[in-house]
């Protein structure tokens, strides 16, 4: 049997079966489709309302864990908002009350007092305001707002209005501190009534009991004043306490103390208080002088411009007449820089002629470890040995002088470390040998109009003392415990000498009670006068 022609094989069924293939092709892929587009949004629905639940749920368990506090932190709290908005309504007060519209001013002032209380409330509870609380308060104030916005209050009105009270509650601010340095300065500068009442029991002592001055002219001309093998201190101060406990803390330190000299000049009112002290108490062997700085007869204003200026009316006029320049820092007012015993460290060659080689000790220090390997230092052949203070920027020369003045910019480094009195060691033959004295003269000459500095005992000493000054190791050394809260305790620990400069000494009640130990333990508290006046 014979087969047919390959293109003649049922050729009108193959066509009918390909146009139902492509039907059903088309259908299927409608549907599949279909079928995802669906699914697609059943899965949006069923996915993303769980998330903004969870979401939801989230931002509530934060939100109620916040306190107050975190909460006017976060940008999207209702307590944040309340806040934000009762700052700028107390400003439209100010305003609405400067253009007389006292109604607005009043329904702003209720409702702030209004957010207030519901700030106050919620932070007694200690829970997140509610959207129910928030939102009647938020209306209201904001509409109060708008209201004021619309009388006109612009933005630029509002910052010129509180530019102003700004500036007016800077002013009342700087007043109130420099009133605050003037009660603090006051305070620094009155002896405490208890020291009064020892000061009184001891001028008893002197004046009543002549044993005790026989004794003063019997070690009057001892001649371990005069040794240079012994170890020779110097203070010059009127503080009998202050000067004790210098003493007393150095001698309790000291390797061996019968080998320490202290020379103490005072003034002719403590002269009797400082001998009736210091003859009456052991200092462990050591030999203790005083002298009365009105015996120095040289030191007159013939031969120093620094008591020339010191009793000029102007100087007395500038301290105690009560039209000062209030543009002048109270601490430059303070009377001490008018007392000489203030500058007798730059006489120091003068009032011990004899003597090689001295450490300078400031009242309020406090000693706490051996001096003495101070005398064995190599100066390098400079005339004073000192702790640097340029640590910090506000300590260098540029600070204290005046460098538009010719005569210093010419002649002085502004950038050249600063340093501290109150704990030096002194050359007295180099000294001697460059005429420090004549050159701090000179520079108090300068300054007779105050043009070079204000005043103080530093500025002529970092003049004077110019390149031949020797460092010393930090630790000889350790200031700011009479105005610094924060001097590190290991610098304390590791520190021969702490020094109480500044206003807060631990002898006032204006003292910082941190330190207060550092120089209370060296108080001697059993003595009969300390315990009667309740000293301590």
């Amino acid at each position: 049997m014979r087969r047919r022609a390959a293109d003649h094989r049922r050729p009108v069924r193959r066509r009918l079966s390909c146009w139902i293939w492509s039907l059903l092709g088309i259908f299927s892929i409608v549907g599949f489709v279909l079928f995802v587009v669906h699914h697609h949004h059943d899965h949006e629905d069923h996915v993303e309302q769980p998330v903004l639940e969870r979401e939801s749920r989230n931002e509530q368990v934060v939100h109620e864990r916040m306190n107050l506090t975190q909460e006017m932190l976060s940008v999207n709290s209702y307590a944040r908002q309340i806040a934000e908005q009762t700052t700028l309504a107390k400003a439209y007060i100010i305003i609405a009350k400067e253009h007389n519209n006292l109604h607005l001013a009043w329904e702003l002032s209720t409702k702030i007092r209004s957010c207030q209380l519901l700030l106050s409330k919620a932070a007694m509870r200690d829970e997140p305001i509610s959207l129910d609380e928030a939102e009647p308060n938020i209306r209201s104030l904001s509409s109060l707002i708008l209201k004021a916005q619309d009388a006109h209050y612009d933005i630029a009105t509002t910052m010129m209005t509180m530019k102003s009270h700004i500036q007016a509650l800077e002013e009342r601010a700087n007043a109130a501190s420099v009133q605050s340095m003037m009660f603090g300065q006051l305070t620094a500068e009155s002896l405490p009534k208890n020291l009064h009442c020892l000061e009184m029991k001891l001028m008893t002592d002197w004046l009543t009991k002549k044993s005790l001055q026989d004794f003063a002219d019997e070690r009057r001309n001892s001649p371990r004043l005069v040794d240079n093998n012994l170890y020779h201190f110097c203070i010059f101060s009127d503080n009998l306490l202050a000067v004790s406990v210098v003493i007393n803390s150095t001698v309790a330190n000291a390797d061996h103390p019968k080998q320490l000299v202290f020379h103490i000049v005072t003034d002719s009112i403590h002269y009797g208080v400082m001998l009736a002290w210091f003859l009456n108490n052991d200092f462990k062997g050591s030999t203790v002088e005083v002298q009365n700085i009105d015996n120095f007869t040289w030191l007159n204003s013939s031969y120093s411009p620094a008591v020339k200026q010191l009793m000029s009316t102007d100087s007395r006029k500038y301290y105690f007449d009560g039209s000062q320049d209030t543009g002048v820092e109270p601490k430059f007012r303070n009377p001490k820089y008018i007392h000489l015993l203030n500058h007798l460290r730059f006489y120091i060659p003068e009032i011990y002629p004899q003597l090689e080689k001295i450490v300078f000790l400031d009242d309020d220090v406090v000693v706490q470890k051996d001096l003495t390997p101070l005398f064995s230092l190599d100066l390098h052949g400079n005339v004073n040995g000192a702790v640097e203070t340029c640590l910090e920027a506000f300590h260098r020369y540029y600070k204290y002088l005046n460098f538009s003045n010719p005569l210093i910019s010419s002649k002085f480094d502004p950038q050249a470390c600063g340093w501290a009195f109150g704990m030096n060691v002194f050359d007295l033959i180099a000294w001697r040998k460059a005429s420090v004295t004549a050159r701090y003269h000179y520079w108090i000459e300068q300054n007779a109009d105050r043009t070079i500095w204000k005043l103080g005992t530093l500025p002529p000493g970092l003049l004077a003392f110019y390149g031949m000054t020797e460092p010393l190791d930090r630790r000889w050394h350790v200031l700011g415990l009479g105005y610094d809260v924060n001097v590190d305790n290991r610098l304390i620990e590791s520190a021969a000498v702490v020094h109480f400069n500044g206003n807060m000494k631990p002898w006032l009640k204006l003292r910082i009670n941190r330190y207060r130990p550092l120089w209370e333990r060296y108080v001697n508290q059993t003595h009969p006068h300390l315990q009667d006046c309740a000293t301590h």
